[in-house]
């Protein structure tokens, strides 16, 4: 069990120690030495559901917390094996990859942290102006994008994707297109809670798989088609 007594000291020692552990594995075992970035995603993707699992399934509580406790060890030794694979190719290290995190955490976040990373007197409890400063924050580390959708990993399952594309048009200021009358999503029952939409989505994939539609493949394409960029209006 965790003891809140433990030092920064404690912590940077324990994760220095994973870390050798880490680049031993890569020296003296076969198997982890063979491991390439590519080889690792089944891996990385894997742990990630595990832990989506874990907490799902009620294991956050004092009885059980040590099942979730194991899994996100998991995920942390993948992202330890991608930054060791880098830190071998001369790149970066796992140190490179926490101080970039924790600089990006302070300079999204000046409702909690001054540019210097001390502590804001009175910070807001507006989510909304937390938002828009997380994004402008973005906008200034990522100048070159020039749309709300890039970014999004277009490997999500389709149903994140089309939330993740909707949830940034929204606070883009980009209006989410109803669809039109007369198609088939027009007549959609109304429904509310999670329970309804499950059923909803259940049996929209019913639909879909009887007449030979994969609905991951068609949702997909919604979403490309609502993200593409505007062609220029031509005289």
């Amino acid at each position: 069990m965790a003891d809140p007594a433990h030092s920064t000291d404690d912590l940077g020692q324990a994760f220095t120690r994973l870390a050798q552990v880490i680049a031993l594995l890569r020296e003296r075992c076969a198997w982890t030495a063979a491991l390439t970035h590519e080889s690792l995603l089944e891996y990385l993707l894997e742990e990630a559901y595990e832990v989506i699992d874990a907490v799902e399934a009620g294991h956050t509580g004092a009885a059980d917390a040590a099942e979730l406790s194991g899994e996100l060890g998991d995920v942390l030794f993948q992202v330890l094996l991608h930054a060791r694979l880098q830190e071998e190719a001369g790149h970066f290290s796992i140190q490179d990859v926490i101080e970039g995190l924790t600089g990006k955490m302070v300079r999204r976040n000046p409702h909690v942290f001054n540019s210097d990373g001390t502590l804001t007197d009175s910070p807001t409890g507006d989510p909304a102006e937390i938002e828009r400063a997380w994004d402008a924050a973005k906008k200034v580390e990522k100048p070159a994008r020039n749309s709300p959708f890039e970014g999004i990993p277009a490997s999500l399952p389709a149903l994140a994707l089309a939330a993740k594309a909707q949830n940034r048009a929204r606070r883009a200021g980009v209006p989410v297109p109803l669809p039109a009358s007369g198609t088939p999503a027009s007549g959609t029952p109304e429904w509310d809670g999670e329970e309804e939409l499950g059923e909803l989505l259940f049996e929209t994939v019913r639909q879909a798989t009887e007449r030979g539609i994969d609905p991951e493949a068609a949702l997909r394409a919604a979403v490309r088609r609502f993200t593409a960029p505007v062609p220029p209006v031509t005289d």
